[in-house]
């Protein structure tokens, strides 16, 4: 089971994530969104597309930019649609 904690506070668990470029991808329904906002950052991977980001507010700490996920991938990228991944520098992740 892997998981993500921001503050002791669980934001996902999954016990088979896809691993892609190093990074845990959660599926949409593994992440506890109560505690995470939409962002209005996104960004653009040549091969996987744009980029949609939420940010955290855990009792009373907010992390901008905490979490990614592609809503509309490239057909490379098509596994991961709306799969959605943490900064290990934000979060801790337990494996």
């Amino acid at each position: 089971m892997v998981r993500v904690l921001l503050n002791n506070v669980l934001l996902a668990e999954c016990d088979t994530p896809v691993i892609l470029e190093g990074n845990y991808y959660f599926p949409s329904g593994t992440v506890h969104k109560t505690n995470l906002s939409t962002s209005n950052t996104s960004t653009v991977c040549p091969w996987k597309g744009t980029a949609s980001y939420y940010s955290a507010d855990v009792d009373g700490t907010s992390v901008k930019d905490i979490a990614w996920y592609y809503a509309e991938p490239k057909p490379k990228a098509a596994h991961i649609k709306n799969y959605v991944a943490f900064y290990k520098n934000k979060v801790i992740i337990e494996d």
